[in-house]
């Protein structure tokens, strides 16, 4: 059963994410918050398996409720899955920053919310990928001005070689699979590799993974990286 904290500011858009859930097999609503603040009080107390959270709310924002949550939260973590606008890209960067898994537009359909809290619960921390990439290669053009400044990323020196080569895939959007068939391995070697890049640069979700492939540099946009 997978147990799922509904955050949005909008009481018709939250209740009917809400009932969605509901009546779906294999999901739970854990809890229901409308703000970012109450967002980080029931996360800590009920501890879900994912957090559907709405970017732009009165208060405490999404991308800001996400950072508390998993920076606050006892092992293991929410997985948080962040809902967007087209015309609100460039908060996904902020959220993919502050270790969100994963984003879904809000005009999405059913069948595809439900496919999307699966997948991120099941590990796959970034929910269409290709597009993914695409946000982050527009953003790294442009960062967010207002996103915390913590000094230069760490480097990847303590990667091995195909630890790299899995980073770099990964960042250009290719899944595991594809992955492992670039550099014909199995999916689950890929998984390793990937786990251990994180362990090693100290991430949480394999969207920071991403993130920092382009921000040093090891992918650049609108190319095939270094």
């Amino acid at each position: 059963m997978i147990r799922v904290l509904v955050v949005d500011d909008q009481f018709l858009v939250r209740s009917g994410l809400a009932a969605l859930l509901r009546a779906a097999p294999g999901m739970e609503v854990a809890g229901e918050a409308a703000d970012g603040a109450e967002a980080v009080r029931l996360a800590a107390k009920l501890r879900p398996d994912v957090v559907l959270m709405d970017i732009r709310m009165p208060g405490m924002t999404g991308i800001e409720a996400t950072g508390r949550i998993l920076a606050e939260a006892v092992d293991p973590a929410p997985r948080v899955l962040v809902l967007t606008t087209f015309d609100l890209d460039e908060y996904v960067y902020g959220a993919l920053r502050a270790g969100a898994s994963g984003f879904l537009l809000k005009d999405a359909g059913p069948e595809r919310l439900l496919a999307a809290v699966t997948a991120v619960h099941g590990g796959d921390a970034l929910f269409a990928p290709a597009v993914t990439r695409r946000l982050v290669e527009a953003f790294t053009r442009t960062p967010d001005p207002a996103a915390p400044r913590t000094g230069p990323p760490p480097g990847l020196s303590a990667l091995t070689s195909r630890e790299t080569e899995v980073l770099r895939l990964v960042a250009r959007g290719l899944t595991n699979g594809e992955a492992a068939d670039r550099l014909y391995i199995s999916e689950a070697t890929v998984k390793t590799h990937l786990n251990r890049t994180m362990t090693k640069l100290g991430l949480t979700s394999r969207a920071q993974a991403v993130v920092l492939a382009y921000e040093t540099g090891l992918v650049t946009p609108g190319g095939a990286g270094s």
